[in-house]
């Protein structure tokens, strides 16, 4: 199944800001200074447009790891190299390899174990999302054109209902019907 281009637009928007948040929090506890409203910017499109371009599909826990753990490199590259920029343009005659720190290990840890964890809850929401899709289809026939981006179909010519001949009426016995009729039964002593 695919999705047409407003769930694929919605989930790549999602997966976009998740993404884009996450590195830009994590960039901006490790330096103590948030990358630039502009990288964040660009990092959101370009992450939107690897969203869009990978959003046809439901995807597994494997895939959206897998490609938050990319987006998370790439953005973190991408929002060193934007703080350096910005670092550099205010502090002529710092060379660049003085202000870069390499990531400690527990940095790359924590970055490690967001990203799971974002793409854990991505994959709840993806789950979600294309349960909700299929269900609203079942009830609703005519949405499933606009999911998968197709024209409607040609409403099926319905004949007339024939009621079917119901047969004697059935009589169902009552599950806790209880008979009390006449005096109770003398219950025999026994030793």
């Amino acid at each position: 199944m695919s999705a047409c281009p407003a769930v694929r637009g919605l989930r790549a928007a999602v997966f976009a800001a998740v993404c884009v948040l996450l590195a830009a929090a994590g960039h901006g506890l490790a330096l103590g200074d948030m990358p630039p409203l502009w990288a964040d910017a660009a990092g959101f499109l370009g992450v939107f447009a690897l969203g869009w371009s990978l959003g046809r599909r439901e995807r597994s826990l494997a895939g959206i790891g897998a490609v938050m753990l990319l987006t998370q490199a790439v953005l973190h590259a991408g929002f060193d190299a934007a703080h350096h920029t910005t670092r550099t343009a205010a502090m002529p005659g710092h060379s660049m390899a003085a202000m870069h720190a390499p990531a400690t290990a527990h940095a790359t840890a924590a970055h490690l174990l967001a990203a799971l964890v974002a793409s854990w809850w991505l994959r709840r929401g993806e789950a979600a999302l294309w349960s909700l899709l299929r269900r609203t289809v079942t009830f609703v026939p005519g949405l499933a054109a606009w999911w998968r981006d197709a024209p409607l179909p040609a409403p099926a010519p319905h004949a007339p209902r024939v009621p079917a001949d119901p047969g004697p009426p059935r009589r169902t016995p009552l599950r806790h019907a209880v008979s009390r009729r006449g005096p109770p039964v003398p219950v025999p002593y026994s030793l």
